[in-house]
């Protein structure tokens, strides 16, 4: 392993890159979960901000940083000569595909949608008092519920690298 001039290897410095994107990158994920319900006690026509915020974090932050968490376990695991095929491995790549899945697929799109919905609502509720639609809590009921699956696979998947089971 090659030493850079930073006083790390890259293997080293690999490391380093793929922790902190998991505590950058998906730990800002966690604080999603507290800002639709301090927007619906505050006033729910916050709510768009939340779905902007959160729009925001998942794409410029946790797509990336699965992106490194990705490229740099690929090169730990062959610079370590650790087989693909050790649960342990396989399953953290599993956990961290599926997370860029639902982040691509549901989280990003589903802000998006929610965000315009609300801002429809709102602009037709004028001065009134706004309460969200049913439809709209219903469909962001599903975020809520998709949220923290998602940081239960993060936290798995953070056992599996300490843990190593079957190594």
């Amino acid at each position: 392993m090659e030493n850079l001039p930073l006083g790390l290897t890259t293997f080293e410095l690999s490391l380093w890159i793929h922790v902190t994107a998991v505590v950058v990158g998906l730990g800002m994920t966690f604080a999603e979960a507290l800002l639709f319900p301090v927007a619906m006690k505050m006033n729910p026509r916050h709510l768009p901000y939340v779905h902007r915020m959160q729009l925001t974090i998942n794409r410029y932050v946790a797509s990336p940083a699965l992106l490194l968490i990705l490229i740099t376990g690929v090169y730990q695991v062959s610079e370590a000569s650790i087989s693909f095929g050790a649960f342990w491995i396989s399953a953290s790549f599993a956990i961290v595909i599926i997370l860029g899945g639902l982040n691509g697929a549901y989280f990003i799109p589903s802000d998006k949608k929610l965000e315009a919905m609300l801002n429809a609502e709102i602009a037709a509720a004028g001065d009134s008092e706004f309460t969200p639609s049913e439809e709209y809590m219903s469909k962001a009921k599903v975020q809520g519920i998709l949220g923290p699956i998602s940081g239960i696979l993060i936290v798995l998947a953070i056992y599996l690298m300490i843990a190593q089971p079957g190594a």
